[in-house]
């Protein structure tokens, strides 16, 4: 399994209910999970335990046969890095370095070897021609800039690809691109994909359809 959730509960601080109790939930290899739910019902929160950026309260997250919370933060972090890749809803690209520089910091966390090359070939492979290669991200568009994510994303091979609402500020065309292009890497890669958007329109897209609430038994989770 590339996830494995035992028995989760997580509560922010001061919280008099748990925003997620989860009692299981697993992610093969390959699958490729549309995750959608009401704003404010936790599915960022359960991105960020996943990805070890939050721990739960109670219960397991095994990723990769790892078990995240018998982590430290800067092991954590390394794990990350080298396993699994994160596609933001804001991108969070460094806004004065060009699409390859972005790409490359991610491989320097991740220890990858032949990072400049493995980073113009996914930029090229993602539309992201020569010319826009030496451009600041701040001077891409929004469309240019999702692809220059998704190569920072992808660059170290992670077993899991986790993408937050990536789809929100795009046109219809543009969106349609994005999912071609992210869809057609997962598939080569036999990458697992947890994508979390509103969109149910989407959906169809994806081996496995799931509402939060169906897995999340928290009390007033809807």
């Amino acid at each position: 399994m590339v996830i494995s959730i035992q028995d989760l509960r997580f509560s922010y601080a001061g919280a008099k209910t748990p925003l997620l109790e989860i009692p299981q939930w697993s992610i093969r290899a390959g699958e490729r999970i549309f995750l959608h739910g009401p704003s404010g019902t936790g599915k960022s929160t359960l991105l960020n335990l996943m990805a070890g950026i939050l721990l739960p309260d109670h219960g397991t997250i095994e990723i990769v046969g790892k078990q995240l919370n018998a982590l430290n933060a800067g092991q954590r972090d390394k794990w990350r890095a080298l396993h699994i890749g994160v596609v933001f809803q804001q991108f969070n690209l460094i806004p004065y370095l060009d699409p390859v520089s972005n790409v490359k910091l991610a491989a320097h966390f991740g220890r990858t070897t032949n990072a400049s090359d493995r980073a113009h070939d996914l930029l090229n492979t993602l539309g992201i021609t020569e010319p826009l290669r030496r451009r600041a991200a701040s001077r891409l568009s929004i469309g240019e800039q999702q692809r220059v994510a998704i190569a920072r994303a992808l660059i170290n091979q992670p077993e899991l690809l986790i993408v937050d609402e990536a789809t929100s500020a795009l046109d219809s065309q543009n969106r349609d691109i994005f999912m071609s292009l992210l869809l057609d890497q997962v598939e080569q890669h036999q990458t697992a994909l947890v994508f979390v958007s509103h969109d149910l329109s989407l959906a169809d897209r994806f081996s496995r359809i799931e509402a939060l609430a169906d897995i999340n038994q928290a009390e007033g989770a809807s």
